[in-house]
């Protein structure tokens, strides 16, 4: 953010130009709450589109989130059958997970990041709504 890369050289000339250090310390203080106000608004600006996709009427964006990561847990339960199969056949539950990491690692990096901010977005909107009160 602008003000990010700002506040040091702010300081800076706040340490040349308030010859007096309780004004000079005050003035910073209140330099640190402006970025602070400013990380906040940013912060519930980004929250303020997911908490708007899961309280949305409309079945496709409300569920988006949740129903990917249904498919996620899917993928992650799958373990539980592999362990039958390594039990009974070794070699078959190793050529499957070999196929099985030879396609995740074809999977784009972008693909994860958009799960890790679609859980993340997801888990923080839930949040957001039960503190206001609208999730229970």
């Amino acid at each position: 953010m602008i003000l990010d890369a700002l506040i040091s050289p702010i300081s800076t000339l706040i340490d040349r130009l308030i010859p007096d250090k309780a004004q000079r310390d005050q003035a910073k203080l209140q330099l640190l709450a402006l970025q602070g106000s400013q990380e906040l608004q940013l912060v519930q600006a980004q929250l303020s589109g997911i908490v708007a996709e899961a309280s949305s009427r409309d079945p496709w964006t409300s569920r988006a989130r949740p129903s990917f990561l249904y498919v996620m847990y899917a993928m992650i339960l799958w373990a539980l059958p592999m362990g039958l199969v390594a039990a009974f056949r070794p070699e078959l539950a190793l050529a499957i997970g070999r196929g099985m990491n030879a396609y995740l690692a074809g999977l784009p990096e972008p693909l994860y990041a958009l799960f890790g901010t679609g859980y993340l977005g997801y888990t923080a909107a839930r949040q957001w709504g039960k503190v206001a009160g609208s999730d229970k």
